[in-house]
């Protein structure tokens, strides 16, 4: 009985269990990459190391070993690699420092080289041991960290929608790459409590050979669109001199038997033309290719000044729109290409043969007018969860059903040392004041 009580909860569990949106894989080929960079911001911390006066008297030996300098640092051994349970590592082994400094003695006994050489010695690695290994800590736990908190987890998109980039478990680490999962769901920015239930196919990542890759499902996009659909803002209005003139003539022609019945006064008021998404888009992620479905009504009217509007028609369009995704820099672009349209009438089949005729001229607004603005909205992008200063570079698209994936290589924009001065802590205390673990400690 207690199995089978294990085993229901169990499945309840994974009922229950939030499937994500995003998922991202960091490979061990982009760790050679980050290493270089890390050991390259931890030797310009160690070299601005204060290493105070060693003074004071063993015996008849009087000394004094002041002004102590750190004139090269070489980590020539490293290694940073992945490991199960503890996600990365950095091992260093066999560091070597170069020292500059000042030093007084005083002793009473001749032929004392030797132990003057191996006192000076262990007092040297003893300084180094009490300031270096906090320094190590303080730039691991807290300076690096820093660097992680520029990582997009909450945000605004823009002025409308955000995006929800929660981790939805620890990060899963193998000998060979780190996987991560995301929740990657938008939201309306005025209602940043609500979410969308996912319910597509879990993104899977399979591949190795990039330094990392990035899956997005169906449910990423359609958050998307259904965020901006919340948000008000699926729709477009043209009036008077907004609606292209060949347009409008077409349209004053098509309903020419209904306008001439109106008073003149109503014949000659500008004409509107508004589009209007009746439900959310969804998006189809199939290996031939991504499609975004959209189903909006069209209302031609009149607008008299000072009186009602005097709707003409009402219809419904169906489009189909393709999809091409792009990384650049750390924003994940969207080019959007009309391909299917199709207008019709809710009401009879007899008035939907008589908009045949509007088929080509809204077609061709759609082309040069609508397709435009929702590219240069698109085409901004959405920032993927990467750290300020790392980039992605030589991007490969690839679709699977439910879910695509972008393999790609990582590029340092800027320094590491830049990004982390700009976002340095406004704690400035002395790292070896904080909260590291003694000396031996961290020196082990």
């Amino acid at each position: 009985m207690a199995l089978f009580g294990a085993l229901i909860l169990a499945l309840l569990a994974g009922a229950h269990a939030e499937l994500p949106g995003c998922k991202i894989r960091i490979t061990s080929k982009a760790l050679e990459l980050v290493k270089q960079e890390g050991l390259r911001f931890l030797e310009q911390e160690l070299e601005t190391v204060t290493i105070p006066d060693l003074r004071g008297r063993e015996g008849h030996f009087f000394y004094n070993i002041s002004e102590v300098k750190v004139t090269e640092l070489q980590l020539t051994f490293s290694e940073l690699h992945f490991q199960p349970d503890q996600e990365l590592v950095l091992q260093i082994n066999n560091a070597s420092w170069g020292l500059r400094f000042r030093r007084q003695l005083l002793y009473w006994f001749l032929k004392v080289y030797e132990f003057l050489s191996t006192f000076i010695t262990s007092g040297m690695r003893f300084l180094l041991n009490q300031q270096i290994c906090p320094v190590l800590y303080h730039a691991g736990t807290v300076l690096l960290n820093s660097l992680l908190d520029t990582v997009p987890v909450r945000s605004a998109v823009d002025e409308l929608v955000g995006i929800d980039y929660s981790l939805l478990k620890d990060p899963v680490a193998s000998t060979s790459n780190l996987d991560m999962e995301f929740r990657g769901a938008f939201y309306p920015l005025t209602e940043a409590n609500w979410s969308l239930p996912n319910r597509a196919v879990e993104p899977q990542l399979q591949e190795e050979e990039r330094m990392v890759y990035v899956a997005f499902s169906e449910f990423f996009f359609d958050s998307a669109m259904e965020s901006y659909f919340r948000a008000g803002a699926l729709k477009l209005s043209l009036v008077g001199d907004k609606v292209p003139h060949d347009l409008d003539m077409v349209l004053r022609a098509s309903y020419f038997g209904s306008i001439v019945l109106m008073s003149p006064a109503v014949i000659d008021s500008p004409l509107k033309l508004e589009l209007r998404v009746m439900e959310p888009p969804r998006c189809t992620i199939k290996p031939s290719g991504t499609t975004v479905s959209v189903t909006a009504s069209v209302t031609i009217a009149l607008l008299p000044p000072n009186q009602p509007e005097v709707q003409l028609s009402r219809m419904v369009m169906d489009a189909r729109l393709s999809a091409k995704m792009a990384l650049r820099g750390k924003a994940l672009r969207t080019q959007l290409d009309l391909r299917r349209f199709r207008i019709y009438s809710n009401q009879s089949a007899l008035e939907s043969l008589a908009l045949i005729p509007l088929q080509t001229p809204l077609k061709t607004l759609l082309q040069i007018a609508v397709m435009p603005m929702l590219n240069e909205r698109t085409w901004r992008g959405v920032q993927i969860p990467l750290p300020e200063g790392i980039d992605f570079v030589r991007e490969v698209v690839t679709n699977h059903a439910g879910f695509l994936t972008i393999g790609a290589d990582l590029h340092f924009a800027k320094g590491l040392r830049e990004v982390i001065e700009k976002n340095r802590p406004t704690d400035t205390r002395d790292p070896r004041t904080s909260s590291a673990p003694p000396p031996s400690t961290a020196a082990i």
